[in-house]
């Protein structure tokens, strides 16, 4: 269970699901949507999601070669309870910086 709860409280992961809950994107467009990642990072992530049944990896014969990547049913369910987080980091974030700079000042967080 350890493993399991690293690979879905990953970083990268919370990142690469919600941006995959709208559409398919191809590596250079996901990587473009997610801030701070390396494109091994994100390879790896891509990989292991892929392991677990969470994301769809299509490769299609063209050129030159496309490649998308998909939510799997399994995936929009984890992204569907990691929506909540997500919306509560966005809604506490402000929060959650003046704490941290209170702290780091010496003085005690400002409770809300």
């Amino acid at each position: 269970m350890r493993d399991i709860l690293a690979r879905v409280g990953d970083r990268w992961t919370v990142l690469i699901l919600t941006n995959l809950t709208q559409t398919p994107l191809r590596f250079t467009e996901l990587h473009d949507r997610v801030p701070g990642i390396s494109q091994r990072m994100l390879s790896h992530t891509l990989r292991a999601l892929t392991r677990d049944g969470l994301v769809n990896r299509a490769a299609y014969a063209e050129v030159p070669p496309r490649v998308e990547y998909t939510l799997t049913p399994l995936g929009r369910s984890l992204a569907q309870a990691v929506d909540g987080v997500v919306r509560w980091t966005r809604d506490h974030q402000g929060d959650l910086v003046r704490n941290r700079d209170a702290f780091d000042g010496g003085r005690p967080p400002v409770p809300r």
